[in-house]
Parts: structure tokens; C-alpha cells; sequence
């Protein structure tokens, strides 16, 4: 009886504490958000300090000292040409030593990763995979690095044409450089944009145009870039009207990107004709040649 009576009062207890938490679970929620709303951005404290984040406390040290390792071991390396690649290919919130690092780490996991593969193969064999592949991982962030520098150069030189024309319009209306630029930013986008937004704010902080020009044109590294700062620097100093300039600029660089255009057209016969000879012709041989070879084999066995 006395165990009845200990389940019964266990099971009232336990619908009362239910039933109690279903009612007040709209209200909990709601603080719960708004609690988050007020928090929006903090970091966590302990004992008065901010609590740094994993990244910060064990992969930003880790990288580090595997950039320093491979500094030291490729002297040729070095910060200043990894930044200055970082600028060209618009990565500016990446560090160099980020790239570095990665240099150093995927170079050794993919050294790891060529023994484990070739554990079952002859001891040669699975140091030149491990070789291999290490090869490949230290040089893998160079060459996305570099392909990303070298597209954000193509970008650049298609849309120097477009910009220097608004540019020219902007100037021919009676708006300043500076004005010209601004007029610029805010009516179209992508890479030169943004370095044009970089050069107009270092004009901003006090500047000199043609030292930010410079700047901009050392971070692009393009060829019409570098072409188009210089006749503007050299339109300052000898007086000439920015506007002439300025269209006789837009006129070069668009014949300069349709001869490109006609340059890849011509070559693109020439890239096709490799996989055309390699997956095409083989199928087309054995279409029209498989028959023969059928008849050839069934007449010399008779």
C-alpha cells in the first residue's frame, strides 16, 4: 500500500513539474532571446577578461611558429613579397604568415599522407610519394595565390575601359579627379573599384593623389593600371587637361582588351585540337576502323 501511495505522490509530482514546465516555456524562451539580443557581440569574461577564442589561443600560435620554421628554411621567402602577392590578389584580411604557415603544414601532412599511403609499397616508392605529395602541399597556397593575382589583374585591365570612360565623362562635366572617383565608386563595382576606394581614402587622410596613384598601381599590378597612373601623374605636373587624357586613356585600353580578345580567340583552335586528339579521335578510329579489324581477324582464321 505504502508503494502505491510513494508512486502516486512520484507521478503527481512529476505531471505537476510537466504541466509547469510547458506553461512557462513561451516565457523562458522570450527572455532567452532577449537575453542574446542584449549580448549580441560580447565576448565571454572570465575573472574580468575576455576569453580568447580557439583560433586565437592554439591555431594562430601553431601557424606562426610553422611560418617561422619555413622562413628559416627558405631563406629566399619572405614576408614583404608574400604581403605585397596578398595586396595584388585583393586577400588583405589574410596575413602573410597565414600563407606561410600553411606552406609549412600542408607540406608536412601531405609527407604524412605519402607514408600512410605507401606503407604497403617498397621503401623507395613510399619516399617518392611522400615526397611527391609534400611537394605538392607546400606549393599548393603559392599557386592558388598566384592564380588569384592573376585573375584579379584580368579583372582589372577589362574594366579599366568602362571606368576611364565614366571617369572622362565625369572630368568633361566639370567634377574634380577626386570628384571623378567618387562618381566612380558609387556606380560600379568589383576589384578596380575597390582599389580606386582605397586610393580616393588615402587622398582623403591627407595623401598626396600621385602617391596614392602609385600605391594603387603598385597593388594591382597591371600593366594599363600602371600606363593610366602615369599619364594622369604626368598630366598634373605638366598641366594638361585630365579629360584628354582621360579619353585618350579609355581609347588605348580598350584596343589593348579587344586585341587580347582576338589573341584567345586565335589560340582557342590550338587548345582544342590536344583534347580533340586525345578523347575524340581515339572513339572515332575505333568506330571506323573496328569493323576492318573484325573481318581481318575472321578472314585469317579461316
Amino acid at each position: 500500500m505504502s508503494l502505491i501511495l510513494i508512486l502516486a505522490i512520484a507521478s503527481i509530482g512529476g505531471a505537476v513539474f510537466f504541466f509547469a514546465e510547458l506553461a512557462t516555456t513561451p516565457m523562458r524562451n522570450r527572455r532567452n532571446l532577449v537575453h542574446r539580443a542584449a549580448n549580441y557581440g560580447r565576448l565571454r569574461t572570465v575573472t574580468g577578461r575576455e576569453l580568447p577564442r580557439f583560433r586565437e589561443r592554439a591555431l594562430d600560435p601553431f601557424v606562426a611558429k610553422a611560418a617561422r620554421l619555413v622562413l628559416r628554411v627558405n631563406p629566399r621567402l619572405s614576408v614583404e613579397a608574400v604581403s605585397q602577392k596578398l595586396m595584388a590578389a585583393g586577400m588583405r584580411r589574410t596575413s602573410p604568415t597565414t600563407i606561410i604557415g600553411a606552406k609549412g603544414i600542408l607540406g608536412l601532412g601531405g609527407i604524412l599522407l605519402g607514408f600512410a599511403l605507401g606503407g604497403a609499397m617498397t621503401p623507395k616508392v613510399t619516399v617518392l610519394i611522400a615526397l611527391g605529395l609534400g611537394a605538392i602541399g607546400a606549393l599548393a597556397p603559392g599557386v592558388y595565390l598566384n592564380g588569384r593575382v592573376k585573375r584579379r589583374q584580368a579583372a582589372v585591365s577589362a574594366e579599366l575601359p568602362d571606368a576611364l570612360d565614366l571617369l572622362s565623362v565625369s572630368v568633361e562635366a566639370g567634377l574634380g579627379f577626386d570628384g571623378a572617383v567618387q562618381k566612380l565608386t558609387e556606380h560600379m563595382d568589383g576589384p578596380l573599384i575597390e582599389e580606386f576606394e582605397l586610393a580616393l581614402g588615402g587622398i582623403r587622410i591627407g595623401e598626396g593623389r600621385s602617391e596614392a596613384l602609385k600605391k594603387m598601381s603598385e597593388r594591382s599590378s597591371s600593366q594599363e593600371m600602371a600606363s593610366f597612373v602615369r599619364a594622369i601623374i604626368q598630366a598634373d605636373q605638366l598641366g594638361i587637361s585630365l579629360g584628354r587624357i582621360l579619353k585618350v586613356q579609355a581609347g588605348d585600353t580598350r584596343l589593348k582588351r579587344q586585341l587580347l580578345a582576338e589573341e584567345k580567340a586565335m589560340k582557342a583552335p590550338i587548345k582544342m585540337l590536344f583534347p580533340t586528339v586525345i578523347f575524340i579521335f581515339p572513339a572515332m578510329f575505333l568506330v571506323v576502323l573496328g569493323p576492318a579489324f573484325l573481318n581481318l581477324s575472321t578472314f585469317f582464321k579461316f
